[in-house]
């Protein structure tokens, strides 16, 4: 048996779209982590990821998976593509951290966490937002028992779409996009931090149009098909008893983002966007007139996180607080609401798993832990 590694943790990134530079920016200076090559069917796209952010490698899938000094690759793919990549990384002996969703799919889904077990390797998927000072404050103020047991939740998420900002938004319109896989994560990811694992949802959908125009970029004026519902209101019910709506819309011209209310038996607390990794949390109690706001407390940096967590569990041989089978999970609930909204009926949600236990507040991603 070989012996277990120490020290940094070697990264490679496998995707060097608009995201990749969120993450670089991060990886690239947390001192836990040393990202050693960047890939993509685009080489000259890697390269120049490459070169702006100092990484040394660039090129291919194949020459990534082939140094043996990452361990860990983070896969920044379109959604169509997160398991074929992820499955590959394991079967080269590589740990996994993905951007969302899991999958697109629970018979893919299961076959990744089938996979992973078989390899002895962990695949952690996105949102990492909830380890961010903003999310980690609302978690701490329920735990103290600020509002006492959390019985219910509001969460609204609406927008008129990407497609007037992002420069190839199509595949956010295609089967594994829409507001549900798309930014659902993260609101189903918050939830289940606070309430625990869902049992049963109920849901609507509609599609506004059947095309939409993308509206920035060299593509600008260029129609694009809508393949998936653009609107979802959703009724979770969790295991525990406890509740939440959920309105997830690609359709309002009005935007609400980052709107994720929780109510307890004696007060509620407001939450900062969960796609944000920042944000004061406000506390309402029975009679106040104004709420309490408690300041974030804890890390500021963002996506990334997640990757930096995910080494020190590694190093350290303890779970990881993002593990596959919340990732998992979160997919089965939008799996379901789709279904629920389809059949127009209630579905079970079959997948379970626990809540994470809240950071130190003194967690920090740019420190040095395993040098």
């Amino acid at each position: 048996m070989s012996a277990a590694r120490t020290g940094r943790v070697g990264v490679g990134v496998i995707g060097a779209g608009v995201i990749s530079d969120q993450y670089l920016s991060n990886l690239t200076v947390f001192p836990d982590l040393e990202v050693l090559f960047i890939a993509d069917i685009d080489l000259p796209r890697a390269a120049a990821q490459a070169e702006k952010w100092n990484v040394p490698g660039s090129g291919t899938v194949d020459e990534l998976l082939a140094i043996d000094d990452i361990e860990i690759v983070v896969n920044l793919t379109i959604p169509a593509a997160h398991v074929e990549v992820a499955t590959k990384a394991l079967e080269a002996g590589k740990h996994v951290w993905g951007e969302k969703p899991y999958a697109l799919d629970r018979e893919s889904g299961r076959a990744l966490v089938e996979a992973a077990h078989a390899a002895g390797k962990r695949v952690c998927v996105a949102p990492d937002t909830f380890l961010g000072a903003g999310l980690q404050t609302s978690l701490r103020t329920i735990a103290g028992g600020a509002i006492g047991t959390p019985l219910n939740a509001l969460t609204i998420m609406q927008s008129p779409g990407p497609e007037s900002w992002h420069p190839s938004p199509e595949f956010l319109f295609a089967f594994g996009g829409g507001p549900l896989f798309d930014i659902g994560p993260y609101y189903l990811t918050t939830l289940v931090q606070v309430f625990g694992p869902v049992a049963q949802v109920s849901a609507t959908a509609s599609k506004a149009r059947g095309t939409r125009v993308i509206g920035s970029g060299p593509k600008a004026g260029t129609e694009f098909p809508v393949e998936v519902p653009t609107h979802y209101s959703a009724l979770i019910e969790f295991e525990n008893g406890g509740s939440a709506q959920s309105i997830f819309s690609f359709e309002s011209a009005q935007p609400r983002a980052g709107f994720v209310e929780v109510s307890g038996e004696t007060g509620t607390v407001v939450f900062p966007d969960p796609n944000m990794f920042d944000g004061d949390t406000k506390l309402w109690t029975a009679g106040s007139e104004e709420p309490e706001v408690i300041p974030a407390t804890g890390s500021t940096y963002t996506r990334g996180t997640g990757v930096v967590e995910l080494a020190r569990a590694i190093r350290a041989d303890v779970p990881e607080r993002v593990p596959g089978a919340l990732a998992f999970h979160v997919l089965d609930v939008m799996v379901s609401i789709a279904e629920a909204a389809e059949q127009h009926g209630p579905v079970r949600v079959e997948s379970t798993v626990s809540s994470s236990p809240v950071l130190p507040e003194d967690f920090d991603p740019a420190a040095s832990t395993l040098a």
